[in-house]
């Protein structure tokens, strides 16, 4: 499950150095800015990178639903606190985020095996 973790990052580098290179000013801006917002702030990291989680979940972005467990998971959250995030997503969202919702449960149980590894 850990090449989970590795193909989703692999492949947004490998993108993302592609659309940076393309030296587009309005794609270069949108991506400092969506760095900056996630920094601390009047709202810490963790919270922040929670408030990302659901708002993906309920856009259902699965890209962007990864990136912010990830993050997540090496800000130190707990399982239990990712969770919790995400039952508020899927309350907010509705019966259509189920299925993202399972795809962030194994993204997340990727990230625990890679770090046991």
């Amino acid at each position: 499950m850990a090449d989970l973790v590795q193909e989703f990052n692999d492949y947004r580098q490998k993108m993302n150095e592609k659309l940076l290179a393309d030296d587009n000013k309005v794609i270069k801006r949108i991506f400092n800015l969506d760095t900056n917002a996630y920094m601390e702030g009047a709202l810490d990291v963790k919270t922040k990178e929670l408030l990302g989680l659901v708002a993906s979940a309920v856009l259902r972005c699965d890209d962007c639903v990864k990136y912010h467990l990830e993050t997540s998971y090496k800000e130190g959250l707990t399982k239990a606190e990712v969770m919790e995030a995400l039952s508020i997503a899927t309350l907010v969202g509705g019966t259509i985020v189920i299925p993202h919702l399972r795809r962030a449960y194994e993204f997340w149980e990727a990230l625990e095996d890679s770090a046991s590894v």
